[in-house]
């Protein structure tokens, strides 16, 4: 059982980039700074949802990098701990960044003939960012479930 345990490890230094599903951080760090650049350089339509997906891609961007560095760090010291969280960061994410998503979507809907096009197709390049983001960090949770229940 140990020997299986250890197989089942997460990456530090460098090999975290060589790694799947953590290469995955950086599609994460991508797409997430881009909806977080989009929906704050447009105008606001409905404050409470753009808030919403403004707190998620802020906030699922600093916790992504933060456990990189922990991670090139190797902070995580090879427990078996450390894979329970980063499972549970990355369906915490995924689920944050699917309503995040769909939010986003709703208000770019509401807000279609209310601001000029050029705001408009901004909105959108965000609600597909959103969904990329949100596919991104689904495939990492399914990923980090299965090394998790595999140590």
């Amino acid at each position: 059982m140990s020997s299986a345990a250890a197989s089942v490890s997460l990456p530090s230094g460098f090999s975290v980039l060589a790694t799947f599903p953590d290469f995955l951080f950086i599609p994460e760090f991508v797409f997430g700074g881009l909806v977080w650049i989009l929906v704050a350089s447009t105008r606001v339509a409905s404050a409470m949802i753009q808030g919403w997906v403004m707190f998620v891609s802020v906030f699922c961007f600093t916790l992504s990098t933060l456990l990189m560095c922990l991670y090139f760090c190797g902070a995580h010291g090879g427990k078996s701990s450390w894979l329970a969280v980063d499972a549970f960061y990355h369906s915490m994410a995924a689920l944050f960044y699917l309503s995040a998503a769909v939010l986003q979507a709703f208000a770019t809907i509401q807000a279609k003939d209310t601001f000029s096009f050029k705001i408009y197709q901004e909105d959108i390049s965000a609600v597909v960012f959103a969904f990329a983001a949100t596919l991104t960090y689904v495939i990492h949770k399914a990923f980090s479930l299965l090394r998790w229940k595999s140590s």
